[in-house]
């Protein structure tokens, strides 16, 4: 009788010590499952968002545009033309969050996030509300309206580089990073790191 108990003892002990060691090593991969598919499905949500527009930077300007006709084959100027040229803009600058990577550690219970660095998203002149205005142009001078886009153009290329220059790039990165993990945080995660590439 005491063999039998013993027995039993010893077969219940086993079980009790097998269903433990399950849920000790199985439990964690059931986790990791559940944190892996969150994860990804938090980065689907983000993803959808394709471009995220952190800085929108609104402008006007006013150019002064000159051209002269001159006479064949002389370097003589027989008329000019001036005219001033008001047109407004914007720079939007952010990131695109299609290339980005998430990954979440179980040691460390932290998200790790990477996006790539901010770019220019836009640069939009708005050439049907700019004004030209006639300075000064007589009945020899030539202006052709082609010279005003280009004009325009070339202002548009100057403003982007000088908004990068001061720092417009790295102030969206800095709305991304607080964006994100503002985001993230809401979502569950508890410590978020967010990495440019």
């Amino acid at each position: 009788m005491k063999r039998m108990i013993g027995r039993v003892s010893f077969v219940l002990l086993t079980l009790i010590l097998i269903g433990v060691i399950a849920i000790v090593v199985i439990k964690p991969s059931v986790f990791s499952t559940n944190q892996q598919a969150d994860v990804s499905l938090v980065k689907d949500r983000l993803v959808e968002l394709t471009e995220l527009t952190t800085l929108k930077y609104e402008y006007s300007n006013v150019i002064v545009s000159r051209n002269s006709t001159k006479v064949p084959l002389v370097e003589i100027k027989i008329a000019e033309a001036i005219k001033l040229i008001e047109y407004s803009g914007y720079l939007k600058a952010g990131t695109d969050l299609s290339n980005m990577e998430v990954s979440y550690n179980d040691t460390t219970e932290q998200l790790n996030v990477t996006v790539p660095h901010s770019t220019i998203l836009d640069n939009v002149a708005n050439t049907d509300d700019a004004k030209v205005t006639d300075v000064k142009g007589t009945l020899f001078s030539d202006y052709p309206s082609q010279l005003i886009f280009d004009e325009i153009n070339k202002e548009k290329a100057k403003m982007e580089k000088t908004k990068i220059e001061q720092g417009l790039l790295t102030e969206a990165d800095e709305r991304i990073e607080a964006f994100l993990t503002e985001f993230l945080k809401n979502s569950g995660y508890e410590t978020v790191a967010i990495e440019f590439k």
